[in-house]
């Protein structure tokens, strides 16, 4: 027989508010794991998932069951977190809006703005966030919006669920998240590509695999950890390692003559415009 302490912790626990999550993958898994680290309880965690190889991840890493539908467990959530596809955000929000009258949304789905949110969920209660995949262990770049409906609370609320993925960043205009899923939220695929690029060509001029992609990520670490500890711009710091006539300034050149920055800047906006694109397509 429990214990009148024991009745009433479970107690405790079966009404006290959640985190819930509708859509359990990588994105969402990285910010379970980091409220788990911080100290919360798996039972306060909700999750509905519908593909059953995610549930079971889920289940194996974090001890969390997730169920395939959502249902009246999402009432206790104060805080719920979509991470669904874009093109599946509506179908979804009208599954779970009955549930969650009172809670805060955060939503990391690319493109779907907000207005379209609060049609969808009914509350003007919304945060956006544009996270990147870095967040998978712990050293993400995080941008976020809030509607006016948000208080000083709730973005402290919102932090704190996602200071474990790495930084933050608020944004004042949600149009501004556009800029940020060309920048930082596909950026990680653009640094893979040039170290795909860095790898090959070292292998070409007859390093191994293994030596060239060391040395092409090595690099990239070590680069990018410098220009974060520098009060110095980018533009200052390369500068300071190309010597005129050297091996750096002959490789600069070449990019140069080749119009490298602007084809970059080019993809820049084509991911920029395809941001606003979705939003237009899956939106209300």
């Amino acid at each position: 027989m429990s214990t009148p302490s024991a009745a009433a912790s479970t107690s405790a626990t079966a009404t006290a508010p959640t985190i819930a999550f509708i859509g359990g993958g990588n994105m969402a898994s990285a910010i379970m794991g980091g409220l788990i680290r911080q100290g919360m309880a798996q039972s306060q965690i909700e999750v509905v998932e519908p593909w059953e190889d995610a549930r079971a991840a889920l289940q194996l890493q974090y001890d969390i069951t997730a169920q395939a539908l959502p249902g009246p467990q999402l009432a206790r959530a104060s805080l719920v977190v979509w991470a669904v596809k874009p093109q599946t955000f509506k179908d979804a929000a009208a599954q779970v809006r009955s549930y969650t009258p009172d809670a805060v949304h955060l939503s990391v789905a690319a493109g779907i703005r907000s207005s379209s949110l609060v049609q969808w969920l009914g509350s003007e209660r919304i945060v956006r966030a544009m996270p990147n995949t870095p967040a998978l262990i712990g050293q993400g770049m995080t941008a976020l919006y809030a509607r006016p409906g948000i208080s000083a609370a709730e973005r402290q609320q919102v932090e704190q669920v996602l200071a474990p993925t790495g930084q933050l960043l608020w944004v004042e205009h949600e149009v501004q998240l556009d800029a940020v899923t060309a920048l930082s939220g596909s950026g990680p695929a653009y640094v893979f590509y040039f170290l795909e690029a860095m790898t090959q060509a070292g292998v070409d001029m007859g390093l191994s695999a293994a030596q060239a992609h060391q040395l092409a990520v090595g690099t990239f670490a070590g680069a990018s950890e410098l220009a974060r500890r520098s009060d110095e711009s980018p533009a200052v710091l390369r500068q300071r390692v190309t010597s005129k006539g050297g091996t750096t300034y002959a490789a600069l050149q070449s990019m140069e003559s080749d119009h490298i920055g602007p084809l970059i800047q080019n993809a820049l906006r084509a991911a920029q415009q395809r941001a606003r694109e979705l939003g237009d397509e899956f939106g209300a």
